[in-house]
């Protein structure tokens, strides 16, 4: 069944028999691994957690109920969490909700899954399953969204600093979330100990998430400066910034251009979209002239190449990571550059 983000982070946070499956998918993939980890701190620090990727599904769909009924071998609690899901584990996931038993909770990560594709609408069709659609929040909603997260940690964001960690974070839901814990822990919040955070909160944490050293290098992306990519890649590398928050900022930024041409693809003019969604003053020509260099299909094509390029840092690990960025950032700036 179909539930909001309000409905499953509840469940997540109290999982039970009854829901055998949760199953986050959509083009937020930062909100989805942010809702999935709720899981694992529900099930506590001593729960086995097994790892499954959803391509090895299709060669043996009865592994995934069997890791739901299976004991831990430690005596503690267990729970699955798969990654990469598609249509391939429509057989894995109906064998899973047909047992009898509900066993061990099973969260499953997917991508921009199809309402048409077999997967999802054998999961919003099972009132063993929760399905949640992951979106990138945008300026519109994202501080409600911060507000949203620090409740739940007994805060009360104000003085518009629920907008100034909505921009600081980018949107990502994990970095809000650690964020917002953060500050929660300085002033010593809980939901039975309110508290009021301000913006003198924000600056003792130092939440600073390293946007103004990504800003450099995703400027460089969006302008085609590839020149450039080398020496902003330097310049994260001796501040601290890892490669895979620069690509997630990367994916926003680039989303976030994508629904402005989808506004000027349907008659909308660059002056009507910059007031639309509220373009910071110094970053209005700099978003027009983006605007006319991207269209919308090299916009999609950009989002999926960063996202190839996270997973494959993800998984390359140790010192692939720079090297995995700097190939995909080129290549995008190269692009861009040719758009001119």
């Amino acid at each position: 069944m179909k539930v909001s983000e309000a409905q499953i982070r509840v469940r997540l946070d109290k999982p039970g028999p009854d829901v055998r499956l949760f199953l986050l998918y959509g083009p937020d993939e930062a909100g989805a691994n942010e809702l999935a980890a709720r899981l694992g701190r529900a099930m506590g620090s001593e729960a086995e957690r097994i790892d499954v990727e959803g391509s090895q599904l299709k060669g043996d769909p009865a592994r995934l109920a069997e890791e739901a009924a299976s004991l831990s071998l430690f005596g503690s609690r267990r729970y699955v969490r798969v990654t990469g899901i598609d249509d391939d584990g429509t057989e894995a996931v109906r064998l899973l909700l047909e047992t009898d038993v509900g066993g061990n909770p099973v969260v499953a990560i997917g991508g921009a899954l199809k309402g048409t594709g077999r997967l999802l609408k054998l999961a919003l069709a099972s009132p063993a399953a929760m399905a949640h659609a992951c979106y990138i929040p945008d300026a519109r909603n994202a501080g409600q969204l911060a507000a949203g997260i620090a409740r739940e940690h007994g805060l009360r964001l104000v003085g518009g600093t629920a907008d100034r960690l909505a921009s600081l974070s980018g949107g990502d839901r994990a970095v809000l979330a650690r964020e917002i814990e953060k500050l929660s822990l300085y002033l010593d919040a809980a939901p039975d100990r309110p508290r009021e955070a301000g913006m003198a909160a924000l600056d003792a944490i130092g939440a600073d998430l390293g946007e103004a050293e990504m800003f450099g290098a995703i400027g460089a992306v969006v302008e085609g400066r590839t020149a450039d990519i080398g020496v902003e890649l330097a310049r994260l590398d001796n501040a601290g910034v890892s490669a895979i928050p620069l690509l997630r900022q990367l994916v926003r930024k680039l989303m976030s251009l994508a629904e402005m041409r989808g506004d000027m693809d349907r008659g909308a003019s660059a002056d009507e979209v910059i007031k639309k969604y509220r373009v910071f003053f110094k970053e209005e020509m700099s978003t027009k002239a983006a605007l006319r260099r991207w269209s919308s299909p090299m916009l999609a094509r950009a989002v999926e190449r960063v996202r190839a390029a996270e997973r494959a840092v993800t998984r390359g690990g140790g010192n692939a990571g720079p090297v995995l960025a700097e190939e995909a950032l080129t290549t995008l700036a190269r692009a861009a550059a040719r758009a001119r």
